[in-house]
């Protein structure tokens, strides 16, 4: 049976055309037609949009919501004075997430994630990245991401797995980096192929030259690569993703604008995490100067227990107009078609005939109030793979 949404103000995913009133027609998981007016056929099920916005189903291509636990005692010392950074240093931060990680069986992560995931798609995200990184051992990182791999198997949009392997330093192995890459890279590999692989370059993890010695392995084994960069100090983490052509840098809250202009001018995508800057040090990144310089802009929740507590794109957005110096519409954009292409998931992201049916209905009818409006869901419905999709009352 085909579904046809009529009378919604349709924005495509792209800066043009401007959003405009419009029909969808859609049939199996693809939308086959959009037009101005289309009528319905016999025994078509019709969605009547009453002039609500239809958006591209949003697509988070940078979270970390595989993990255990959760990190309120860290976030009261937060509120008394202490950084990120200090917590991290003292044991806390993700080594108190890494420690839960390991205490969890795979089922238990699975079953987490997949609740995590249903709320996800509730706020009108249909296509997830999630990393592994907080299990540091071989064995825990190989059993996140197949606690991944189950829950994408239950989840009606797609979720993509990330090998991040370079998480942070394991204080208990003094050869902790030739391990990963030695051992844990070479097993991720045989069992799931070349999936992305990641790292955290920052003080107090990951150094420039230890990124370095993982991701010229991964590229020996055709891993694509993305690296957290540039989040508290700017290291030379960016210098060496655009020399190994990493797909993204994420983060960037440290970068200069005349370095954001030399990200654009590579092509490397650049993924920018607000919620992060919201919950930890209100230092944000910049958005105007990348932009300016034609630059692949993603908006991302790094969506965790620790730094980022939020997997509510529609907040992310409102943070990006308010903080990041965004148009609504670029915001948009950056969360739907940018984040496709990154993820190299080209059938979506956009609405268009050919494309998968992975739409958001707003309850507004006007784009601008998706990133005005702070707190509340905006989505009416969701429409994944074709389908309608409610959320069970255990999710909700």
């Amino acid at each position: 049976m085909s579904l046809l949404i009529t009378n919604a103000r349709i924005v495509c995913g792209k800066p043009s055309p401007a959003p405009y009133r419009g029909s969808v027609r859609i049939a199996g998981d693809r939308i086959v037609e959009v037009a101005p007016e289309l009528v319905a056929q016999p025994g078509e099920q019709v969605i009547d949009a009453d002039g609500r916005v239809l958006l591209p189903g949003f697509i988070d291509a940078h979270t970390h919501a595989a993990f255990a636990g959760d990190r309120l005692a860290e976030f009261e010392l937060q509120q008394r004075g202490k950084s990120y950074l200090d917590i991290l240093q003292a044991g806390g931060g993700i080594f108190a997430t890494v420690r839960a990680v390991r205490g969890a069986s795979e089922a238990e992560l699975a079953e987490a994630l997949g609740a995590r995931l249903s709320a996800m798609l509730e706020h009108g995200t249909t296509t997830v990245e999630v990393k592994s990184g907080y299990g540091l051992t071989t064995a825990d990182e190989l059993k996140l991401l197949r606690a991944i791999q189950t829950a994408s198997r239950e989840f009606p949009g797609t979720v993509l797995p990330t090998a991040l392997l370079g998480h942070a330093l394991d204080p208990a192995e003094p050869r902790f980096v030739e391990r990963v890459v030695e051992d844990t890279l070479p097993r991720v590999h045989e069992e799931f192929g070349p999936i992305p692989v990641d790292a955290y370059c920052e003080e107090g993890a990951w150094s420039v030259a230890d990124c370095r010695r993982l991701f010229e392995k991964a590229s020996e084994l055709g891993h694509p690569l993305r690296l957290h960069t540039d989040q508290f100090h700017a290291l030379g983490g960016v210098e060496l993703a655009l020399e190994l052509g990493a797909r993204s840098v994420d983060h960037l809250e440290a970068t200069s604008a005349p370095m954001l202009e030399r990200i654009a001018r590579h092509g490397c995508f650049g993924v920018m995490l607000p919620v992060s800057a919201f919950h930890t040090n209100e230092r944000y990144a910049r958005a105007r100067p990348f932009l300016d310089a034609g630059g692949k802009l993603v908006l991302a929740s790094n969506y965790n227990p620790g730094a980022a507590p939020s997997f509510s794109m529609p907040f992310v957005q409102a943070l990006a107009v308010r903080k990041l110096g965004m148009s609504a519409l670029e915001a948009i954009v950056s969360s739907t078609r940018v984040p496709a292409e990154l993820l190299g998931l080209l059938d979506r992201g956009q609405i268009a005939a050919g494309l998968r049916a992975d739409l958001v209905l707003l309850k507004h009818r006007d784009e601008r109030l998706l990133s005005y409006e702070v707190g509340a869901n905006p989505v009416e419905r969701v429409i994944v793979g074709g389908q309608q999709w409610r959320p069970s009352q255990e999710h909700r």
